[in-house]
């Protein structure tokens, strides 16, 4: 729904794409309604999932949307004149971004819906950010792991025990649904370090990239989803117009809109501090799969949601006073001019 995580991230320096920095914190009525916005789109794409995997494969949603969201950069990219990454390297990490990070997990969140609702799917994406801190220490080595983070990241996966509902695995749903969901939440949390691992100081703008990756994504799905479908996909005019409107707003609006709208964001307030749309996204999954699709909510879910977005917030520093991201915009502590802004999660 949205642009891929990996777009959001590559707007920060030290994965090396170009971003400008504002000296000063915006007003809270400048920055407020775009986040508001930017969570709408990303949080809403689980419910869009969950109406393009009635009428068509994971495989088949998750290329449709990739190639409408090409569309969507590529116009943007004429618009300003910018041209898509010339560099080989470039376009072979693009390659292995393109999977980890939109094919392969958006084809797992469309297999994960066919199982339970899209609102847990939502919740689930919230755990990015503890997916991606123990790679990033263990294996890409980008990061330190503190005992703050640590705490943050046993509180956070206490609560994914929660969500889950280990208790209730018979009156619960359905645990491979949910397992399919986990597992695209760690393909999210391998590309992001991977990219900062690998493609830090590269001179690519933020579109160019995000471009490069979907374009890549395109032909992976392109010649993978005939295979693990078995079947051609469908004639679009064959869809209904609800399933159709869903992968356009997958890949025009996920992919698209909402990614200017991030970049927008983070010259407003910088990259760390956008990354409070990590909380806001499950809020708007769970009131549109409640609200629009009709689906029951149980109460260890949101309970569990909230537990896992304290780790994630304990992890990230969110709770030390002096480095609350809602009193550096109201202008208590001033924003650094060269910040190292965390990852917000992904849809």
């Amino acid at each position: 729904m949205r642009t891929n995580f990996l777009s959001r991230v590559e707007v920060v320096q030290d994965v090396g794409v170009k971003v400008e920095m504002v000296p000063d914190a915006a007003p809270v009525r400048v920055w407020a309604p775009t986040m508001l916005v930017l969570a709408a789109i990303w949080g809403c794409s689980f419910m869009f999932i969950a109406v393009g995997v009635r009428e068509l494969h994971p495989a088949y949603l998750a290329l449709g949307r990739v190639a409408c969201g090409s569309i969507a950069l590529l116009m943007i990219l004429a618009i300003k004149r910018e041209s898509l990454p010339r560099d080989p390297r470039v376009w072979l990490h693009a390659l292995v971004l393109g999977a980890i990070g939109s094919a392969i997990p958006w084809t797992l969140f469309g297999y994960g819906e066919q199982r339970v609702p899209s609102l847990l799917a939502g919740i689930w994406n919230g755990i990015v950010p503890l997916i991606v801190l123990p790679l990033a220490v263990f294996v890409f080595r980008t990061e330190k792991l503190s005992s703050e983070r640590a705490a943050g990241l046993l509180i956070g996966f206490s609560g994914m025990l929660v969500v889950l509902g280990v208790w209730n695995i018979e009156g619960g749903a359905d645990p491979v649904g949910q397992i399919l969901c986990m597992t695209a939440a760690v393909f999210y949390g391998i590309g992001i370090p991977y990219q900062k691992r690998f493609m830090a100081g590269m001179n690519i703008s933020g579109v160019a990239l995000s471009a490069s990756l979907l374009l890549c994504a395109t032909i992976e799905l392109a010649v993978i989803a005939p295979i693990v479908s078995r079947h051609v996909p469908p004639a679009p005019w064959s869809l209904s117009p609800e399933v159709v409107g869903s992968v356009i707003a997958l890949g025009a609006l996920g992919s698209g809109l909402a990614f200017v709208l991030w970049l927008r964001t983070i010259r407003l307030i910088g990259a760390s501090k956008s990354a409070l749309v990590t909380y806001l996204m499950p809020i708007f999954a769970t009131v549109a799969g409640v609200v629009v699709l009709g689906e029951d909510l149980t109460w260890y879910q949101p309970v569990g949601a909230v537990v896992v977005l304290c780790g994630v917030a304990v992890a990230q520093s969110v709770f030390r006073i002096g480095q609350w991201p809602w009193a550096t915009v109201v202008g208590r502590t001033a924003v650094p001019q060269a910040e190292k802004p965390e990852t917000p999660s992904s849809s």
